[in-house]
């Protein structure tokens, strides 16, 4: 089942970064899904565990260029010793977990030349590869798709050394740049011999930004200045048509939706004649029926019987 589930997530993440719309893998869903991958691989290196030691482990081949270690540690050895060289991390006492968990598993990456496609920085440019550092819960060490620890520094930092770093180019200033869990991109200055420095799991590298290259020379005007036609500023005619475009969008959406106004209105006083004859109906079937008669040319109501019959004066008796 195990080796299902890593074969789907290897799909999902060839997927991710070659489909052609997207063109990299940038996106966050693609870099958590490579690390639920590396995850996987990095605890198949654990032939036989044994607390403290690093592992290396193996990627698949369409990974190659990628490295991946771990290191089991207890919860209680990591806060009061720290790591002191786990690859380029330095670990400082005072290290704690949230959830507490009796041992843990620090997942070590290096994205080597994949560090662009995963972890994509419009704007600036490389001079490290990407490193990782992740926590998981050590407690069975065949699980995957496990969900990452909040390791935080509560005292000193946790440094990271990096060794094969690029030269800047002239003019330029390097700066480090953090990736946490969540996608937030966080830059902060590079201390002495290369060291970055963070409070959080993530990934990290050093970076500067890309040089743009320099505008081609324009040639001097001719005397008497360009041609009318040229003196239109680029873009305004596009530009001119897309107000158009709305204005003309904006009062046909208007008519269309006085049009449907008068309808809605239109209908609501039908259906309250119509409500109103109903009820008359209704009354006229409930009350007493009257008898009509005829005079003339008009028909007009007559009682049939009457209550009292009329007594003349000089009939009464007393």
């Amino acid at each position: 089942m195990g080796l299902l589930e890593s074969l789907s997530m290897l799909l999902l993440l060839l997927w991710l970064c070659f489909l052609p719309r997207l063109g990299s893998c940038s996106s966050l869903g693609a870099a958590r899904a490579l690390d639920a991958l590396l995850q996987d691989y990095a605890y198949r290196a654990f032939a036989r565990p044994r607390t403290g030691v690093v592992y290396d482990g193996d990627v698949p081949l369409n990974l190659t260029g990628i490295k991946v270690s771990a290191m089991r540690l207890r919860s209680g050895s990591l806060w009061t010793r720290g790591v002191p060289t786990y690859k380029e991390f330095q670990i400082p006492v005072g290290v704690v977990e949230q959830p507490y968990v009796e041992r843990l598993v620090l997942v070590y990456q290096n994205l080597g030349n994949w560090s662009a496609r995963y972890y994509s920085l419009p704007g600036y440019m490389y001079l490290t590869p990407v490193v990782g550092l992740l926590a998981y819960d050590a407690s069975n060490l065949s699980a995957i798709n496990l969900p990452e620890l909040d390791i935080r520094a509560s005292g000193q930092p946790i440094s990271i050394r990096f060794s094969d770093v690029k030269p800047a180019p002239v003019g330029s200033s390097a700066m480090c740049v953090s990736f946490d869990l969540k996608g937030s991109v966080n830059f902060s200055s590079v201390l002495s011999d290369n060291i970055c420095t963070t409070f959080l799991p993530g990934h990290f590298s050093i970076v500067v930004e890309s040089v743009a290259p320099s505008p081609a020379p324009v040639s001097p005007a001719p005397p008497g200045g360009p041609p009318k036609e040229a003196r239109v500023p680029a873009g305004k005619g596009k530009k001119n048509k897309s107000k158009v475009g709305i204005i003309v969008g904006s009062v046909a959406g208007g008519l269309v939706l006085l049009f449907l106004l008068g309808l809605l209105i239109a209908w609501v006083g039908k259906y309250k004649r119509r409500k109103k004859m109903q009820q008359m109906e209704r009354a006229a079937e409930v009350g007493e029926a009257l008898h009509m008669t005829r005079i003339g040319s008009t028909k007009a109501p007559a009682a049939t019987v009457t209550r009292t019959q009329p007594t003349l004066e000089s009939e009464y008796m007393p």
